[in-house]
């Protein structure tokens, strides 16, 4: 019996014609969506690109106009639910949360392969020659089919840095100082570091918390966590609350949606006090745009545009309106700090601030480590002290203080320094002013928390692309590599992760090795499994396989071996990150691929490929592909 369909029925081809116009609908409409995000936009654009190739197999159904058999029909029908779930998909991907898109990779990228799947089961066993379609579009269409095919088989590298750092900010056990710095690098590559996006995304995790109804709560609190912390490093208070637990429905209404749109500042959604005008005509809250402005911001914060100038002028006509509507209303302004600064910051902070700085130049031992402590206190969660410490010429004497006799000094330095690098523009100044030998110096020579914080500060300062190289250069790489074989569980820590951010450089790659960090990093998979460092260890050596001296330093039987191991009996996590790194040292050396066979990694692979994370079966299917195409494969 022919399967129903939600067509209309005529007797001149009106069933196709209504499902074929649907279909072109819904190609239109995903060729419409301009805002894919970020970690799923090439896939997304790719199968948009696709989708587009099968208009004009729709035309010429919808030109020939003639009545076609019920197997017809049934492909079509079919095709139209395919494009459905491909749209389902492609909207989720244009308007939903970042964060969870980004979170939950592998488990899209699965959803396309599904409507892949499906894109092929209803073209496969439609007629061509019946409906009498032309050559060249049929020729298209298979070429489609086959780019479908071709799509669902390949491995794309990962994105190592956007893992590494969502592996640390989402670890219970992981409390380094430098979260803020890897939050920083987070928000640029998920696009969440300006005022509207921000606000956008506030929206789609809104709709993610509604929609989900309580399920997986873990995921969507760890949105929500990290949502909030994009907020605060981007200089905006948290003003619209999540209400309750996460599986509760939804967020609570701000008071300030009684008050006037036009009242409210932007950035805060709350009510403006004193409104000021910048560059691009939009009106600020002073302190909210100042504060926006003093985190190294030079854009709109609304719009979006650069700001020609960071000039702010009073709004006095909306001033007035504000006072006038208060008053009719019997709404009492916030009150504002009588001290506050057009900066931001109160008058007694930036003297106590200026007082610190000068006393860090003091001749009195005492004096000087009660100023650093201080700076070193106020520098670690507070980004506005951070930016004061630096325009008040704080980073010049801290930086000559990391050469001081006394350790104690070297360390509360160090660790300020660490605090300040979190800001971006303080991360060019440290390195300006000559601190990283310094720091490597105290890496090499200080105390046990010294040395922990040198390389906490060495792995902010090379978020930056051109420090990673002067570390490099500087020869910073051999005592990371020393303080991840011999350092305390911290150290280990911090080393690792300057270390797989340095290696990012090519360059810094063969440094690396020939400091002799692959030992060390199987020691930590071999005999330190308690630490917890498994995943660390196997992403930096993923990085390091794409350097020729990594393969063949990596490529030792028994690293195969291990590596054998943790995909036998290791942790989900661990499975994924042994066999990508099996992956790519067999496609570069098949012998290697003939020995991880011979330590009986066919059926562990073939276990993998059914039931482990969805990152770690597509690795697993391709390393089972390969292996098909070496000799000897049982």
């Amino acid at each position: 019996m022919e399967r129903q369909m939600n067509v209309s029925v005529s007797s001149k081809g009106g069933d196709e014609s209504d499902v074929v116009k649907e279909s072109m609908e819904l190609i239109e409409t995903v060729g419409s969506y301009a805002g894919y995000r970020k970690t799923q936009r090439k896939e997304c654009l790719s199968l948009v690109r696709r989708l587009k190739l099968l208009v004009p197999l729709l035309e010429e159904f919808r030109e020939l106009g003639i009545s076609v058999s019920g197997e017809v029909l049934n492909c079509l029908a079919d095709l139209r639910k395919a494009l459905l779930a491909a749209k389902k998909l492609l909207k989720h991907c244009n308007y939903g949360s970042k964060i969870y898109l980004a979170l939950e990779g592998e488990a899209v990228m699965s959803r396309f392969h599904a409507v892949y799947d499906k894109l092929n089961q209803a073209l496969d066993g439609l007629p061509y020659d019946e409906v009498g379609i032309s050559v060249e579009v049929k020729e298209q269409v298979e070429l489609m089919r086959m780019q479908l095919k071709r799509a669902k088989r390949r491995t794309d590298t990962q994105d190592i840095e956007l893992a590494m750092d969502m592996m640390v900010v989402f670890s219970k056990n992981d409390d380094r100082n430098a979260d803020s710095a890897i939050l920083e690098r987070l928000a640029i590559k998920l696009e969440l570091h300006t005022v509207t996006d921000l606000n956008e995304e506030t929206l789609a995790v809104r709709k993610l918390v509604k929609g989900r109804g309580g399920h997986n709560a873990e995921n969507i609190q760890q949105i929500i966590d990290l949502l909030r912390k994009f907020k605060q490093i981007t200089g905006i208070e948290e003003k619209i609350a999540f209400d309750g637990p996460v599986s509760s429905k939804s967020l609570q209404r701000c008071e300030s949606l009684s008050i006037p749109h036009e009242f409210l500042c932007p950035i805060t959604l709350e009510i403006m006090t004193d409104p000021v005008i910048v560059a691009t005509g939009q009106t600020f809250e002073r302190e909210s745009i100042r504060k926006w402005l003093d985190s190294n911001n030079r854009t709109c914060p609304k719009t979006g545009q650069t700001l020609n100038h960071l000039s702010l002028a009073p709004n006095f006509a909306l001033k007035n309106l504000i006072q006038q509507w208060c008053e009719k209303n019997n709404f009492e302004l916030p009150k504002k700090d009588p001290y506050f600064c057009p900066h931001g910051s109160s008058t007694v902070l930036m003297k106590e601030i200026s007082f610190l700085v000068q006393n860090l130049s003091s001749c009195q031992l005492d004096v000087q480590r009660e100023a650093i402590g201080k700076i070193r206190m106020l520098s670690k969660d507070n980004p506005d002290n951070r930016i004061l410490i630096a325009d008040s010429g704080g980073i010049p004497p801290l930086v000559r203080l990391l050469c001081h006799p006394d350790s104690k000094i070297q360390e509360h330095t160090v660790t300020a320094l660490l605090n300040l690098s979190i800001d971006e523009t303080n991360k060019r100044l440290i390195a300006r002013e000559g601190a990283i030998p310094a720091i490597i110096e105290i890496l090499q020579n200080g105390t046990d928390k010294a040395r922990e914080n040198s390389a906490a500060a060495l792995f902010s300062l090379s978020i930056i692309e051109e420090n990673r190289e002067l570390v490099g250069t500087l020869k910073g790489i051999p005592p990371l590599v020393d303080l991840l074989q011999h350092g305390t569980i911290r150290g280990k820590k911090d080393a690792a992760t300057a270390l797989f951010n340095l290696s990012l450089n090519q360059a810094n790659k063969s440094r690396a090795i020939k400091a002799g960090i692959i030992p060390p990093l199987l020691h930590l998979l071999e005999d330190d499994k308690n630490l917890g460092m498994i995943d660390e260890a196997l992403s930096i050596l993923l990085l390091l396989t794409s350097h020729p001296e990594g393969r063949n330093e990596i490529g030792k039987l028994s690293f195969i071996e291990i590596l054998v191991e943790i995909i036998r009996s290791g942790t989900p996590k661990n499975k994924e990150c042994a066999t990508s790194v099996l992956l790519v040292l067999g496609l570069n050396n098949s012998s290697l691929v003939l020995a991880a066979l011979q330590y009986g990694v066919y059926e562990h692979l073939v276990e993998i490929a059914t039931s482990g994370t969805n990152r770690a079966q597509r690795k697993a299917n391709s390393l089972l592909n390969h292996m098909s195409k070496c000799e000897h494969i049982p």
